[in-house]
């Protein structure tokens, strides 16, 4: 497997992992063939010209973007199994984590990384809780004739997606803990963001700091430091082609749009709360 950490901001990062090789239908899980059902199903709805299913994908499509990009980031790791934990450990499983060294340090690499796999781990516990909580009691929607249990459903989701956060983190964990991880400085990823570094000495030392998985971990040391954006969405297309990883595409638009929204809100904030200080 290959972990990408692409800068989308310079406080935040999003975590890739680029599977090189597909299970054989014979070998996948009972997950993991419900959840390639699910997703040709979800096709299938999104082909429809009109009618609810058509209705259902427009409003859930929207309810997956604003799902957080670092859910989704963990979500792309698989989880441990012990066959896997055996090859990893042995060496038959190649594990490469490739990064710009020009905003991120070998040094600093995998500190990074294990932050990414560990920040949101609380929190997805949390929220895993509340949805089985919340199954039973969205269940008696579906004695509702013709109308699907769109409720429980998402609840669902929610529920298998924190679940998968969680344990690609404690496949990240795994990793880091081990030091079975080859480090992949990446010349492409370099020549490509070289040309995006903020021209602020200070933004740059912001860049290179381990803790920038998050605004949560690396505003903490840097809050009198504005925070920018380095992709746009022309830069995240452009970088996938450059690493010629189409799948990718998606995961760095979500990315871009949720930062970006984000700092565009902080940005309106600050500017309400100066407003008020001056009165």
């Amino acid at each position: 497997m290959r972990f990408f950490l692409l800068p989308i901001s310079t406080r935040r990062t999003l975590l890739y992992c680029q599977k090189l090789q597909a299970l054989p239908t014979h070998k996948q899980t009972i997950v993991d063939k419900a959840t390639v059902r699910a997703a040709q199903l979800w096709s299938g709805w999104e082909k429809k010209e009109s009618g609810w299913q058509k209705k259902v994908v427009v409003y859930g499509n929207s309810l997956l973007r604003r799902i957080p990009y670092e859910e989704w980031g963990l979500k792309s790791v698989p989880p441990l199994s012990t066959k896997r934990r055996e090859e990893e450990v042995l060496g038959k499983d190649k594990n490469h984590l490739i990064y710009p060294e020009t905003l991120i340090p070998t040094t600093k690499a995998v500190n990074v990384l294990r932050t990414l796999g560990t920040e949101r781990e609380a929190l997805y516990k949390r929220r895993l809780i509340w949805c089985l909580i919340g199954m039973p009691i969205s269940a008696p929607f579906a004695l509702v004739p013709v109308i699907p249990n769109l409720p429980f459903f998402y609840l669902v989701y929610r529920a298998w997606s924190h679940w998968r956060a969680l344990a690609g983190g404690k496949h990240v964990q795994f990793l880091c803990d081990k030091n079975i991880l080859s480090l992949s400085p990446s010349p492409v990823l370099d020549s490509f963001y070289t040309p995006l570094l903020p021209d602020s000495p200070t933004s740059k030392e912001q860049i290179a700091d381990a803790d920038r998985a998050s605004t949560s971990t690396a505003s903490s040391s840097n809050e009198s430091v504005e925070e920018r954006m380095l992709l746009s969405q022309e830069h995240g297309r452009q970088l996938v082609k450059a690493l010629e990883i189409p799948e990718l595409e998606v995961e760095l638009e979500r990315a871009i749009w949720q930062v970006e929204t984000a700092i565009q809100k902080e940005k309106e904030k600050s500017q309400t709360h100066d407003t008020e200080n001056s009165k």
